[in-house]
């Protein structure tokens, strides 16, 4: 049986079945999610059927596609309904996310400012007695998954989180209850070995989790807003929009979805996209770029969009700039615009270090939702050839200012050409193109390549659905051009990846195999050198909470403390993550001299190190 075959489970439902376990079953329970997993299924219509045995089937109903009550699981063992089946094939199945708010809902209008102050104006809002009990739990959780790690984080581990999810959600938590989720999604990705899972996205999710949690108790008014998130993202109206197509990218998932994303800009620069994605892989999304675009009575095509106009009345726009595909939108076809001409051209005008800037904002691993910007990059590059690096080649390009950017692949799946592409563009060193590139946070400057213009000068490519040919090339004979060796930026010698070891160490194994590691002051002595004082000081009290035990008057040990523990790890994980955008964002200015890290006095860096980034904004604030 594979996970993808069961029907996506409410997250209420599997914490139910598997609090009702008696203890001895709730011990058994890893290992009857296990031996499920290798039982035969058949699905017909809502309903799915396990073989649990030779004699007994389980059942799960899933009317509208979810699993949404405990009553629609049911077992024909004969210690049904007290049974371990049921809650097993709850925990082997996806985690239902579902949302509580309609999927296009127009944003609730902002009253007028009228001048004058109100002397009784009320205080800021604050969380609710039952909402910090929510995002106290949502904390209690994340933070035993901490201490037990992957390999101790089973199924009960994770109802805890689904439980704790559940209540996040009804209290109005969604930030934090689909942080919860994904952190459970992650965990069984991890557990069964697929090979998709990273324990860097694992260590982002926990440390989302943790951190939103941490934040409800304190934050009030427009920041409790963002943390608390919506359960949706509204569209707001945004009148008539006169859209200029840029290109199309198709859009492959993890989870099994697939289809395309066309991206527009409006007279003013602003980005917006328009899409189609559903479940269905790499051939899903080679065949909706070609089929009419979901947006008014046009009938352009994806593809043809990304190379001409529209215009819309009625528009609405989410904060993402996701256009809305409403009752009331009319769209209708109108000329596009060359890369070359206004107000296209304007994007390749600003700075490229003001757009790494902009871009970094957007892909930071815990911005703010709803916050917007782009993380695109529009950029006048010359080709310089191919770069070998640990997981492959990628294309070295030299944009404005010298700047050297890595140019690598969005997508390996085969079906697309996007790697065939960026081959047949290294054999053709010295060739000028304006590219479209999303940044990819690296202590270099690095971008996957979406989208050029054509090496001819006529046109445009996307790179992820058009092939290009040998013939298109300036030198159709012309071989594979490595590029010479370029010295690394300063973050790329920046010891600040010693802290960050640490950080993911935890993931796996738990807070106990970090505190093994005994005395980690020749590592902090490193760190320091390095003009980095506070993740010296993060590592060292990172590994004594760790390592921590007291005892009580008899010399019991008594139970560690995985509050603090959990606090010192989300310090260090958000401070790392700060960190490494500072790097990202000092690499795009390789002219500029990066100063010291703020640090006490006499405790700055000896001199003998690489040289030290500017300090990230609260960088060890949780």
């Amino acid at each position: 049986m594979n996970a993808d075959q069961l029907p996506p489970v409410a997250p209420e439902v599997t914490a139910t079945l598997v609090e009702t376990l008696s203890p001895r079953l709730r011990k058994r329970l890893d290992a009857a999610v296990t031996k499920l997993g290798a039982r035969p299924t058949h699905r017909d219509g809502d309903t799915v059927t396990i073989q649990v045995d030779d004699e007994s089937e389980l059942r799960l109903h899933a009317p509208g596609g979810v699993v949404a009550r405990v009553e629609d699981i049911t077992c024909g063992c004969l210690l049904a309904p007290a049974c371990v089946h049921r809650a097993a094939a709850a925990c082997a199945a996806p985690t239902a996310d579902q949302a509580t708010e309609p999927a296009e809902q127009p944003a609730p209008e902002t009253p007028e400012p009228t001048g004058a102050t109100e002397p009784d104006a009320a205080p800021p809002e604050t969380a609710s007695d039952a909402q910090r009990a929510a995002a106290d739990a949502l904390w209690a959780a994340g933070a035993a998954v901490l201490e037990a790690g992957v390999d101790g984080a089973g199924a009960v581990t994770q109802s805890a989180l689904l439980r704790a999810a559940h209540t996040a959600r009804l209290r109005r938590l969604p930030r934090a209850a689909a942080a919860a989720l994904s952190v459970v999604t992650l965990l069984r990705a991890a557990r069964t070995g697929d090979p998709s899972y990273r324990t860097a996205d694992l260590v982002t999710a926990l440390a989302e989790l943790l951190g939103t949690a941490r934040r409800v108790g304190t934050a009030s008014g427009a920041e409790l807003a963002a943390v608390s998130g919506r359960a949706r993202r509204p569209y707001s109206p945004d009148g008539s929009l006169r859209l200029y197509g840029l290109f199309t990218e198709p859009v492959v998932t993890d989870s099994g979805h697939g289809g395309v994303r066309t991206w527009v800009a409006g007279g003013d620069g602003r980005l917006f996209t328009v899409g189609d994605v559903a479940p269905g892989g790499a051939g899903r999304a080679l065949g909706v770029a070609d089929r009419a675009v979901r947006l008014g009575d046009s009938a352009l095509t994806h593809r043809e969009l990304g190379r001409a106009g529209l215009a819309v009345s009625g528009a609405t726009v989410s904060p993402d700039g996701h256009l809305g595909a409403g009752k009331g939108v009319k769209a209708v076809t109108a000329r596009g615009a060359a890369w070359t001409e206004p107000p296209l051209a304007a994007l390749w005008e600003a700075p490229p270090a003001e757009q790494a800037d902009r871009a970094l904002r957007a892909v930071s691993r815990y911005a703010e939702p709803d916050g917007g910007g782009s993380d695109l990059l529009f950029l006048d590059v010359e080709l310089l050839g191919a770069v070998r690096e640990a997981g492959g080649a990628c294309l070295l390009a030299r944009c404005a200012g010298g700047v050297p950017v890595r140019l690598t692949v969005a997508d390996d799946d085969p079906a697309l050409p996007h790697r065939d592409n960026l081959a047949l563009l290294a054999a053709a060193p010295g060739t000028r193109l304006r590219i479209i590139g999303r940044l990819l946070p690296a202590p270099h400057p690095r971008l996957t390549l979406l989208a050029c213009s054509h090496p001819t000068g006529e046109g445009t490519v996307d790179l992820g659905l058009d092939r290009l040919r040998r013939a298109d090339l300036p030198d159709p004979t012309a071989p594979v051009h490595l590029a010479p060796a370029r010295p690394a930026s300063p973050g790329a010698a920046s010891p600040l990846y010693l802290l960050e070891r640490r950080v993911e160490q935890t993931v796996p194994a738990g807070r106990a195999a970090l505190g093994l590691l005994g005395d980690v002051t020749a590592e902090a002595r490193r760190i320091r050198r390095g003009g980095l004082p506070t993740a010296a000081d993060l590592l060292t009290a990172l590994c004594a909470a760790a390592s921590r035990r007291e005892r009580d008057l008899f010399g019991r040990l008594l139970p560690a403390d995985t509050d603090g523990f959990a606090a010192h790890w989300l310090a260090a994980a958000r401070y790392t993550a700060a960190v490494s955008e500072a790097l990202c964002s000092a690499a795009w200015n390789p002219a500029d001299a990066a100063p010291t890290v703020d640090a006490p006095a006499g405790d700055g860096p000896t001199g003998d190190g690489p040289a030290a980034v500017p300090p990230p904004a609260q960088a060890h604030a949780v």
